[in-house]
């Protein structure tokens, strides 16, 4: 277990005690002389802000680009100096406490104020220094000095005070190896994630009918002729789910109540011990289509429970429809709502305009199996990636919490 001067993990050969010291006295905090926005210009040097700073933490691309000129550039440095390899840039306003590893000697320049310069010059491991800052002892450090009820802010004096848990140099460069090697481990499963998303998304457009069209661009190999077109009313029925009032729903009892926010962030559940008809429960298999708040189809695949009112149950009125089928068909006709809607996800779907949308489908459900089959395929090969994600993100959190002190 972690103690004050050794961590829980150790590589081989590392048997020290680490020292713990005040950053400002080991380095230089700072900011850099104020850049105004008239000084902006539209290439020359990077000028980061803030947000730039937390976009790049996310992998994200900032929302725009913005430079000085090399003439700027040249003039405040003088006075401040230049951003160096191995220095950590971190948020001092915002989403505080976000940092950015310098990792060359190209130009770069900041807003000041905003953001918190630690001019490393080689004392600590620049990977050790990153994950030193999100891992969680300094983290709480820049939440408590922050304040609370205020508008939080890291100053530089509260940088200067920073304290840091330090092995020896030769051991910070293992750990921050070892970090950074298994971040780009992670960086490659998202990317293998975001490219099976948008797979999927392109054989959505394909493989269904579009813009009047009476087959799909992509079609499997022996099926043709035109496919059909109903109203959605004319071969489901959307059946209701239950109203519950307040006092209804229980911490514990005999089912589940199954709600929208279940399917997307809120994991709290509440249960019921009523006994009711049998359209009322939603049992694994059964396709379900959120209305409110969110919306779009879903499939249960877990244990009998209650659905609320603002989920809808579908009951087949033909034995000539492949549910699957109907999900990814489903799936094609919430991107089509969405933009027609300005791409919210906001959006209250009634049921007199869910019963009226036009449903395409293919008259052999051969050929709907096999193309449901092939979306399932799809969605548990993305699942499977979500996971083994997931699953990198927790041991690197497991890491962090055990690999330092």
């Amino acid at each position: 277990m972690s103690n004050d001067t050794r961590p829980e993990i150790r590589f081989p050969g590392f048997t020290e005690d680490w020292e713990e010291r005040k950053l400002g006295d080991m380095m230089d905090v700072t900011s850099v002389k104020r850049i105004h926005q008239s000084d902006w210009t539209n290439s020359g040097i990077r000028f980061l802000r803030a947000r730039d700073i937390v976009s790049a933490a996310k992998n994200e691309e900032p929302s725009d680009y913005l430079y000085i000129s090399e003439e700027k550039y040249n003039e405040y440095s003088k006075n401040s100096g230049k951003v160096s390899q191995g220095d950590l840039l971190v948020t001092g306003v915002g989403s505080i406490g976000v940092p950015l590893l310098i990792t060359d000697d190209n130009p770069i320049y900041f807003k000041d104020g905003n953001i918190i310069w630690f001019k490393n010059e080689h004392k600590i491991d620049g990977n050790f220094f990153y994950y030193s800052f999100i891992n969680n002892k300094i983290q709480k450090y820049i939440r408590d000095v922050a304040g609370i009820g205020t508008v939080g802010t890291y100053t530089i004096d509260s940088g200067k005070k920073t304290p840091i848990s330090l092995p020896t140099y030769d051991e910070q460069i293992k750990i921050g190896s070892f970090f950074k090697q298994l971040d780009h481990t992670i960086m490659l499963h998202q990317h293998e994630l975001d490219l099976l998303k948008e797979t999927k998304k392109g054989f959505l457009q394909k493989m269904f009918p579009k813009n009047g069209a009476k087959v799909p661009e992509v079609r499997f190999p022996g099926f043709t002729g035109d496919w059909e077109e109903r109203k959605l009313g004319e071969v489901v029925v959307f059946l209701n789910g239950r109203a519950f009032k307040q006092q209804e729903l229980l911490d514990s009892g005999k089912y589940r109540v199954l709600r929208v926010g279940n399917f997307n962030t809120n994991d709290r559940w509440y249960y019921s011990n009523l006994e009711l008809e049998e359209d009322k429960y939603a049992n694994k298999g059964d396709l379900l289509y959120l209305w409110a708040t969110s919306f779009g189809p879903e499939m249960w695949n877990e244990e009998r429970v209650i659905y609320h009112y603002h989920i809808w149950k579908l009951k087949f009125l033909s034995k000539e429809l492949d549910k699957q089928y109907l999900y990814t068909w489903l799936l094609t006709d919430k991107e089509k709502i969405k933009e027609s809607t300005n791409g919210t996800t906001m959006v209250h779907v009634t049921k007199g305009g869910i019963e009226q949308r036009t449903f395409q489908f293919p008259p052999d459900i051969n050929e709907q199996q096999k193309i449901g089959t092939f979306f399932k395929q799809l969605d548990d090969t993305i699942a499977l990636h979500q996971r083994k994600l997931d699953l990198l993100k927790e041991t690197k959190k497991s890491f962090l919490q055990k690999m330092f002190v």
